[in-house]
């Protein structure tokens, strides 16, 4: 199974995405890694991307899942999907992806962004996350976890619901 943890930046995709493999013993998988050296070029100049500047990525991420699904490894994924497109783009013939949604409130998320450094996204950009994410309705079938709650809480609750 691939699970892929979406959520605007700083809602915690890595933080709890290695925590969440180290307790599934899976492997995890950064999605701003797949990304091409000009998006990250763009996000650290404080632009917004674009669905154009978006596609290379997410069909690269795309192929990772085939690959992954392919070799049958359990594997957790971090990656914003803002865009219901991007999360139907991602898992489109793919059976075994799961998606769980790290929902926090603006306030929380730009205060870890303004503490977090090292990173090329800035807090600047957070408003055009939130007015890009369309957050999964009921028929998506995704997994929806409250990011304000305690990190072990959050992993637990994602586990249970997993391994069901």
């Amino acid at each position: 199974m691939v699970v892929i943890l979406m959520g605007v930046s700083g809602a915690g995709k890595t933080f709890i995405g290695e925590r969440l493999a180290d307790a599934l013993g899976g492997s995890f998988y950064e999605g701003d890694d797949y990304h091409p050296q000009r998006n990250v070029k763009k996000m650290s100049q404080g632009i917004a991307l674009t669905d154009a500047d978006r596609a290379p990525w997410l069909d690269a991420l795309h192929a990772l899942i085939g690959d992954l699904l392919a070799e049958d490894e359990a594997a957790i994924l971090s990656c914003s999907a803002l865009k219901r497109a991007y999360r139907d783009r991602l898992v489109k013939g793919h059976d075994g992806v799961r998606i769980v949604y790290l929902r926090g409130s603006y306030e929380l998320i730009r205060q870890r962004l303004e503490r977090r450094q090292g990173h090329f996204m800035k807090a600047d950009l957070l408003a055009s996350q939130f007015q890009a994410l369309e957050e999964p309705e009921a028929s998506e079938n995704v997994l929806t976890v409250d990011i304000s709650q305690k990190p072990t809480t959050i992993i637990g609750t994602i586990k249970s619901e997993l391994t069901r």
